[in-house]
């Protein structure tokens, strides 16, 4: 993954782990998986885990212990209705952003057309 791309999803990460676990309460290592069956291939558990803190630590999601078949519990994360707050503030801020930067790009693909 480019260095651009990298700075790219350090702004997208948390509302798309966010977005994982308001489907379904998941922990870590489910979370990851689903990023990378998602084509986010290069992202590491480790990133994962600091957002999941960071996340915690502002009230987004809920966490409950489930015993593991191997090793200690896992912390399980759900989103709260604060963090479906923030969900929805997310959707729209990028529904917003997606939108201006599709019509920006369509605007420069036609002037680059015209000046062919």
């Amino acid at each position: 993954m480019g260095k651009q791309m990298t700075e790219m999803l350090k702004g997208t990460l948390e509302g798309m782990v966010l977005a994982i676990v308001a489907a379904k309460p998941a922990y870590g290592y489910e979370i990851t998986a689903q990023l990378r069956d998602q084509g986010f291939t290069d992202i590491v558990e480790g990133t994962v885990y600091a957002l999941l803190v960071r996340i915690e630590q502002r009230g987004l999601v809920d966490v409950s212990k489930v015993p593991s078949e191997k090793g200690p519990p896992r912390k399980v994360y759900s989103i709260n209705p604060r963090g479906g707050e923030y969900l929805a503030e997310f959707w729209a801020n990028w529904s917003f952003l997606a939108e201006r930067i599709e019509q920006l790009h369509h605007h420069i693909e036609i002037t680059d057309e015209e000046g062919d």
